[in-house]
């Protein structure tokens, strides 16, 4: 995961899921609870605690939870307090940020306040505290309307320090003009390449704006929102970034970044006054402001099309370029049963082989898949409701207009099947019961745009008064047909042609914009830029002093690692199971994995497409559509998924094949089983017409993702040429996977597919290669013996398995090139090292951290521009990596990884530096699990609870001396492969060029 990724609204529109800033997913231990008891059952209606008004306090059983609303009495800030009995707690400061242009205030000042603080006056406190906390997750983002910065440990002292950062970076930021400079936009002059733009943000817009699938949605919901705050880009235009003044910004935090303004979330068993105290003490000399206006609810504008040009696609066939949506405006975001409602019909409409628009427009093959920007969209003050597709050619449009239209019309007459619909509710209801590590970050993102915009945030909590509610709606379906679409008085039809020329054009609009910022500068003020800019590069050299900023110790990390007790049986006289009884809240979670070593190498390219295909297809006896609704109604879904993974002593010798997994109430155990084994012996691969929609869709998808993931795909590749399992990773989910999906899609020769995936499941479904696990409660554990000892009655047995391992695999090293039409680019350079229970595994692990908080983000993000960098270290994989993430300067970066093994050479390492090292790899260890996971790390690659701590008592020895030497050993003039992904512009002669 990239170190430093954001969120801007360009990206959200497209996931409808906040991205994150700093995307830190970090895990705890809990090491020592902070010595303070929970206390919400002594707060009562009405009473003032330091400063705050208890408003309301209300218990939801369902949730088992208590939610407890105040208001800050002097400055008027809201606080949503869950008091639940979880470790994890969670706590968030957030702030209504909407905007009046697309300069992307609101996303740079959520970098730059994180840019140093009064009370911590050191250059990004937020990033450097990742190595001195054990938080389970760290994060800001910028989302349409507000920014929020949450954070969560299971450690009470830790949580006491990142509230004191977080609060002081809000309220109280340095907001140096050189933070501004480095985080949003600079000019800067380059020796070859005379004056540039450079700044993170603007750096990550360019490549966000390079994405067509993110560049789609966004630029359709400004059309859809016209004279509004959502026609403005909140994560900045690259056009329009540079309009931004560093007064702008601080004017922006003055009015913006204050209590009257702000939205406090916290979570778990942490006791809730003394929080309440320790923000009082910060915002009790600011006093109560006005609330901001901003314009938000859209005058209907009836019905209008708007035509403009992207990237080009090169996975989509010829002429199949176009994108095209429609979107309806629909209720207002703040009526949550509506909201509710809404969701639930979308979802029934547009998902699964059932779903009426799916069957109209996928299953015919108009276009590849649905657009990004397909779904309900309650992210504004009016939700909107889009169906639209990608790789469409533009003659077929109209057709797809009407086909949209009949669709509509059916279902508004029609509604749907009521056991879909029992079917959509009963997904919702055990979704809620699903026990999750991160429970309390998934509530605060469920709550957080109602909030933001007035609504009490407990309706949202209240689940199954909503269920109940649509349950008993007769009729709800097609009244929301008929008010929001057949109605509708603002409709938006939207259409993006590919242009060839399009990155060029951004280019020549990019040298524009310098060519007229120059024109309006004088040899005067270029003078004083280059100064602004020098001072820039000697603060990013300087030294600090850290030591203002709260810390842990190892002393605050727990000696032990959790042991997660289980019990290995057999089951059908031949196949292992591993058994875990847990407190599961009802649901009983089952995992098998059917392995074949590394044998079949001519197969794994046909992995993906196959565990797709198992829920996909449908089989000999049953429609997809019919089997699909009964896994909604019995489980929370079946997933299959290529697995592969290194042999702990040996890099190379891999375990390669199929894991599965599926989860449902105690009661459904039987039907939940039956599914399964209908899915593995029935699935008929020769439905060539859902085979073509298949492929078209995940040809499509997977090649759009390596524009936003391309740090991922470009780690893999370089990987690839030296491990079996990276060799297989890379033919399964990576570049080479792209190319194999866009090549099978351009052939048309299905037959010979179906063939392949018919050969796989012939040499995968095995029982003499089967392992299970189940983890149940007490009450369980029969009910899932029986019906496993039942499925595996019909499971296959090939009479002759016996099949010679694949090819030796002879490591080998280059340099490689994947052009893509994107703005900015990724490096990764990988290099082989050590199997796991190698002593030295765990020092290169150490060194990666200590590698990427000294050096690295220091080099590729803040004095390259780029996104985000650094390096990591797979201890089972056995590969040490480095990458930067939609970078400007990827060649370049390239010489920075040779630097860092330099640095390290050379540098002096800090008692600190080592013990922050030491804390991040625990945090990364601890993780709060969810019951489907605990156990599984010996399940599934073999890592027992004596290994892992055997392992976490070689992280505790580690010493600095020992990470020169690994460094000097596997890393200094060692040979390793290079990767590239960037634009065909870049220089390359030399390397070898990959295309997709």
């Amino acid at each position: 995961m990239v170190g430093t990724v954001s969120c801007a609204r360009i990206l959200q529109a497209t996931s409808r899921a906040r991205l994150s800033t700093f995307s830190l997913k970090r895990s705890s231990h809990l090491a020592r609870h902070f010595s303070s008891t929970r206390s919400s059952n002594d707060i009562a209606l009405g009473q003032q605690l330091h400063g705050f008004l208890v408003e309301d306090i209300q218990s939801v059983s369902e949730l088992k939870l208590k939610a407890i609303r105040l208001r800050h009495e002097r400055t008027g800030m809201e606080w949503l307090h869950i008091d639940r009995d979880d470790a994890n707690n969670v706590f968030s400061i957030g702030f209504n940020t909407s905007v009046s242009d697309s300069t992307g205030v609101p996303h740079i000042l959520e970098h730059t306040t994180l840019c140093g603080s009064e009370k911590y006056p050191v250059r990004d406190p937020f990033f450097k505290m990742l190595n001195r906390s054990l938080s389970t997750f760290m994060n800001a983002w910028t989302a349409h309307d507000y920014t929020q910065y949450p954070f969560s440990t299971q450690n009470g002292q830790d949580y006491e320090n990142l509230q004191s950062v977080y609060l002081d970076a809000v309220f109280r930021p340095l907001l140096r003009e050189m933070d501004f400079r480095q985080e949003g936009w600079r000019m800067e002059r380059e020796k070859d390449l005379g004056w540039q733009i450079k700044g993170v943000v603007y750096n990550e817009m360019k490549g966000a704006f390079s994405d067509a699938g993110s560049l789609f949605a966004s630029r359709a919901e400004q059309q859809m929102f016209p004279g509004t705050t959502y026609q403005y880009e909140s994560g900045g235009d690259p056009q329009v970034i540079p309009d931004l003044t560093y007064e702008q910004l601080k004017e922006f935090h003055a009015r913006r970044y204050h209590p009257s303004n702000a939205r406090a979330y916290s979570y778990g068993s942490f006791a809730l006054a003394p929080q309440l105290q320790r923000v009082d003490t910060v915002i009790s000399g600011y006093t109560r402001l006005p609330p901001i206006e901003v314009p938000m609810d859209v005058q209907p504008f009836g019905e209008k099309m708007v035509t403009e040009f992207g990237p080009c696609e090169s996975a989509s066939a010829g002429d199949k370029q176009t994108k095209f949506s429609i979107s309806y405006l629909a209720n207002d975001m703040r009526n949550v049963y509506e909201t509710f409602a809404m969701s639930v019909f979308s979802g029934l409409l547009l998902h699964g082989a059932a779903a009426p628009m799916h069957q109209a427009l996928l299953d015919t093959h108009m276009g590849s898949d649905y657009s990004s920007n397909t779904g309900y969209s309650p992210f504004t003050r009016r939700a909107s409701l889009t169906v639209g597709l990608q790789g469409l050619a533009d003659a077929d449009i109209p057709m797809v207009e009407q086909r949209i239209s009949e669709t509509m019309a059916r279902v508004g007459e029609q509604g749907f099947e009521q056991r879909r619909v029992d079917a959509a509710l009963a997904s919702v209801e055990l979704a809620y019961k699903h026990k999750t590590g991160d429970f309390g970050m998934r509530l605060m993102q469920s709550v957080s745009t109602g909030w933001f915009h007035g609504v009490d945030p407990v309706e949202y909590l209240r689940v199954s008064e909503n269920v109940e509610r649509l349950r008993a709606d007769t009729g709800v379906f097609s009244k929301l047909v008929e008010k929001y679409v057949t109605k509708s008085n603002h409709k938006l039809k939207f259409v993006m042609l590919a242009d060839p020329r399009y990155m060029q054009g951004l280019d020549e609009k990019e040298h524009e914009l310098i060519q007229t910022k120059l024109a309006q500068l004088s040899p005067g003020d270029l003078d004083v830029l280059d100064a602004k800019n020098a001072e820039l590069a000697a603060e990013q050299g300087r030294t600090e002093d850290l030591s203002v900023l709260p810390t842990l110790t190892l002393d605050d990390v727990a000696p032990t690692a959790r042991r997660f007790a289980v019990d290995m049986g057999v089951c059908a006289e031949s196949v292992p199971v591993q058994w875990r009884t847990s407190a599961t809240n009802g649901i009983s979670y089952v995992r098998a994995i059917n392995a074949v070593r590394d044998k079949y190498p001519e197969l794994w390219p046909y992995m993906n497409l196959f565990c797709e295909a198992l829920t996909y297809q449908g089989t000999r006896s049953r429609t997809m559509a019919s089997i699909e609704t009964d896994m909604r109604l019995y489980t929370g879904g079946i997933s299959f998924a290529p697995f592969v993974t290194t042999d702990l002593g040996n890099l190379g010798h891999i375990e390669a094949g199929i894991s599965m997994g599926t989860h449902s109430l105690d009661s459904n155990i039987e039907r939940m089983y039956a599914l399964l084994e209908e899915l593995i012996l029935q699935t008929d691969f020769t439905n060539e017409s859902r085979l073509q929609a298949l492929v078209a869709s995940m040809a499509t998808n997977m090649y759009n993702d390596v524009a936003g993931s391309g740090h991922a795909y470009a780690r893999r590749l370089a990987a690839s040429t030296l491990t079996p399992e990276m060799r297989a990773v890379e033919a399964l989910d990576g570049l080479a996977q792209v190319r194999f999906l866009g090549d099978m899609r351009r052939s048309g020769d299905l037959q010979h597919v179906a063939k392949q995936l018919e050969n796989v499941r012939r040499v995968v479904f095995d029982r003499s290669t089967l392992r299970t696990a189940v983890t149940a409660n007490a009450s369980g554990v029969d009910a899932n013996q029986r019906a496993l000892e039942q499925m595996l009655k019909a499971y296959p047995s090939p009479a002759d398995s016996m099949v010679e391992d694949g090819p030796r695999f002879e490591a080998q090293t280059g340099q490689y090139f994947c052009p893509l039409p994107v703005a900015t680019g990724y490096a990764a350079q990988a290099t082989r090292c050590v199997p796991f229970v190698h002593p030295d595994s765990v020092k290169l692990q150490i060194l990666a951290k200590l590698m990427t908080s000294g050096f690295l983000h220091r080099e590729i993000r803040e004095r390259n521009g780029a996104y985000g960098g650094g390096a990591s270290y797979s201890a089972i994989q056995g590969i040490f990596s480095f990458y930067s993430y939609r970078d400007p300067v990827p060649c370049d970066t390239l010489a920075t990884f040779t630097k860092a093994v330099e640095w390290i050479d050379s540098h002096n390492v800090l008692e600190r530096e080592l013990r922050e090292a030491k804390l991040s790899v625990f945090g990364d260890l601890d993780a709060p699990l969810s019951a489907a996971d605990e156990g599984m790390a010996g399940f599934m690659s073999g890592v027992s609870d004596d290994m892992r701590q055997e392992r976490r008592d070689g992280f505790f020895a580690v010493e600095a001396k020992d990470l020169k030497d690994v460094a000097e050993r596997y890393l200094a003039g060692a040979k390793h492969t290079n990767a590239v992904i960037g634009p065909e512009s870049l220089d390359m002669s030399g390397w070898t060029r990959v295309q997709v």
